[in-house]
C-alpha cells in the first residue's frame, strides 16, 4: 500500500515484504484483539437489562450504556483526526504495534473502573467506566483494522478482514452465554446490586494486560510510515467513497447494535416468545453467533483460493460444524432452524457472486426483509427472523471498512480514524429505537429505526462504494 513501509530491520520482521511473505503468525496474534473487543462490546447487551433492574431505568436511560460506549468512539476518533490534520498521523509515527499496546492498556483501565462503580452504586460512574473502556477499544480499532488490511496482498484484504472479524464475532457469541451466567445466574446480593459485574470485568482487565505483553514481545512486523508520509492535512476526505463509507459505517453499527440491544426485551414480549433474561441470553448468542458463521463464510468466499469447489467444500464444512455444535448444545429442532438460515444466507451469497460490494448490498436488502417480518409478525417466525439478522450482518462491517479505505495510500490511518469515529452510530441509533419504544409502547414497531439504517447500506453496496475524488 502506497506510503506504508515496513520499517523493521531486526529479525522480528524477517520474511515480511511489502507484497507477500509469511503473515500468518502476525495475523493470528492480532486476531486475539478482535476476539477480546467483540466479547467486551457484546457484554453491553447483558449490562443493559442488568443495570436497568439495578437502577430502575426506562428504556432510553438504559440505552445510555451504548451512548457512553460508542460515544467514546466518536470523541476519541475525532481527536485523533484533528491531531493528524494539524500534526500528522500519530500512528504512522509510533507504529501500529505500539498503538495496539496503548489501546489494550486503556481498555484494561476502563474495566477496572467497574469496581468503584459497583461499590458506590453509581450509574454515572458505570457510564464513565464504559467511556474509558471504549476509548481504548477505539485506539485498537484505528490501529488493528488497517494493520490487518496491510498484512498481506491487497487483493485478499477483504478476506482477511472477514476472518479477523469472525474471531470478533466468536467473542460476541460467547459473551451473552458466559456474561449472562456470571451477571444474571450468579448474582451476589440479588437484583438490587451490581456486585455481579465485578468479576467479569476484572478478569477482562487481566486478560487485556496479558495480551499487551504478548503483543510487546511477539515477532510482529513494525509497520510505520516513511518520513515523507507523515504530513498534516485532511487529504482522506477528498475521497468520495470514504466519505460515503463513513456514513455507511454509522448506519451499520447503529442498526446492528440497536437490534442486539433490544433483542432481550423483544424476546420477553408475550406475543414473541415470553422468555426471561436468563433464557433470552441463549438466543442473543444465536444472533451474534450468526455474525461469526457468516464472517467465516465471507472470509472463504472472498479469499483467493485455487478453485470454486474448494470454496464450496470449506463453506459446507463450516455449516456442518455449526449444525453439530447447535445440536450438541441445544437440540435437533434449533439445529435444523440454524441450518436452514445458513442455507438462505448461502443463496444470497451466491447471488452476490463473491463480489464484496454487491454482497453487502444484497445482505442489507435481506436484513430489511427480516426486520419487516420481525416488526409485523408474531411468535417463532418473528423471533427467528430477528435472530437471523446477525447472520446477514456478518460481512458488512469488515467489507464496508475495506471498501472505504481502498486507495487511500498515506491517508489510510486517517481514513481509518474517521471510519472508527462513525461507530458512534452505536451511541445514537439504539437510544432512538428505545425512545420510539417508550413513546409508542411498542417494542416491535421500534425496529423501524434500524430498518432505515439498512436502506442506506443497500445504496452504498450498489453505488456509494465506487472510488472517485470529491469535487
Amino acid at each position: 500500500m502506497a506510503g506504508i513501509t515496513n520499517s523493521a530491520k531486526a529479525p522480528a520482521a524477517a520474511g515480511v515484504t511489502s507484497g507477500g511473505g509469511n503473515y500468518l503468525g502476525p495475523l493470528m496474534t492480532v486476531t486475539m484483539l478482535f476476539f477480546m473487543w467483540g466479547f467486551i462490546t457484546c457484554l453491553n447487551d447483558i449490562l443493559i437489562p442488568k443495570l436497568q433492574q439495578v437502577f430502575t431505568l426506562q428504556n432510553w436511560q438504559a440505552m445510555l450504556i451504548q451512548t457512553a460506549f460508542f460515544g467514546a468512539y466518536f470523541i476519541v476518533s475525532l481527536l485523533y483526526f484533528l491531531v493528524s490534520v494539524t500534526k500528522g498521523d500519530p500512528i504512522l509515527r509510533i507504529g501500529y504495534r505500539n498503538g495496539i499496546i496503548v489501546g489494550l492498556v486503556v481498555t484494561a483501565v476502563g474495566c477496572l473502573l467497574f469496581l468503584p462503580a459497583a461499590d458506590l452504586h453509581s450509574y454515572g460512574l458505570f457510564l464513565g467506566a464504559l467511556f474509558v473502556l471504549a476509548s481504548g477499544i477505539t485506539v485498537l480499532q484505528i490501529t488493528a483494522n488497517p494493520y490487518v488490511s496491510i498484512l498481506g496482498p491487497p487483493e485478499s484484504s477483504s478476506s482477511r478482514m472477514n476472518l479477523t472479524q469472525a474471531l470478533n464475532s466468536l467473542g460476541t457469541t460467547i459473551a451473552p452465554v458466559l456474561g449472562g451466567y456470571l451477571i444474571f445466574d450468579q448474582v451476589s446480593g440479588g437484583d438490587a446490586t451490581a456486585e455481579s459485574v465485578k468479576m467479569p470485568y476484572v478478569g477482562l482487565a487481566v486478560a487485556l494486560l496479558v495480551i499487551a505483553v504478548i503483543i510487546k514481545v511477539a515477532r510482529l512486523p513494525r509497520l510505520t510510515g516513511g518520513d515523507t508520509a507523515i504530513v498534516p492535512g485532511s487529504g482522506a476526505l477528498r475521497h468520495r467513497h470514504l466519505v460515503l463509507g463513513i456514513i455507511c459505517i454509522f448506519m451499520y453499527v447503529g442498526g446492528e447494535v440497536a437490534v442486539g440491544s433490544m433483542l432481550i426485551n423483544y424476546l420477553k414480549l408475550p406475543q414473541i416468545a415470553g422468555l426471561d433474561e436468563s433464557e433470552a441470553k441463549h438466543y442473543l448468542a444465536f444472533y451474534w453467533g450468526g455474525a461469526m458463521v457468516g464472517r467465516f463464510f465471507g472470509a472463504v468466499a472472498l479469499a483467493q483460493l485455487r478453485s470454486i469447489s474448494l470454496k464450496y467444500g470449506i463453506m459446507a464444512a463450516i455449516a456442518l460444524v455449526t449444525f453439530g455444535a447447535v445440536y450438541a448444545i441445544y437440540d435437533l429442532n434449533q439445529a435444523l432452524i440454524i441450518l436452514g438460515l445458513i442455507a438462505a444466507n448461502f443463496v444470497v451469497l451466491l447471488l452476490g457472486r463473491f463480489i464484496p460490494n454487491r454482497t453487502v448490498g444484497l445482505y442489507a436488502a435481506a436484513v430489511i426483509g427480516l426486520l419487516l417480518i420481525g416488526t409485523f409478525a408474531q411468535g417463532s417466525v418473528a423471533m427467528w427472523a430477528v435472530i437471523a439478522i446477525g447472520l446477514f450482518n456478518s460481512i458488512m462491517f469488515p467489507t464496508i471498512f475495506d471498501l472505504a479505505i481502498k486507495g487511500l495510500g498515506t491517508h489510510t490511518s486517517q481514513g481509518s480514524s474517521l471510519l472508527v469515529m462513525a461507530i458512534v452510530g452505536g451511541a445514537i441509533v439504539p437510544p432512538l429505537q428505545g425512545a420510539l419504544a417508550d413513546v409508542t409502547g411498542d417494542v416491535q414497531l421500534s425496529f423501524v429505526v434500524p430498518l432505515l439504517c439498512y436502506l442506506y447500506i443497500v445504496y452504498y453496496g450498489f453505488s456509494g462504494y465506487k472510488t472517485r475524488a470529491v469535487a
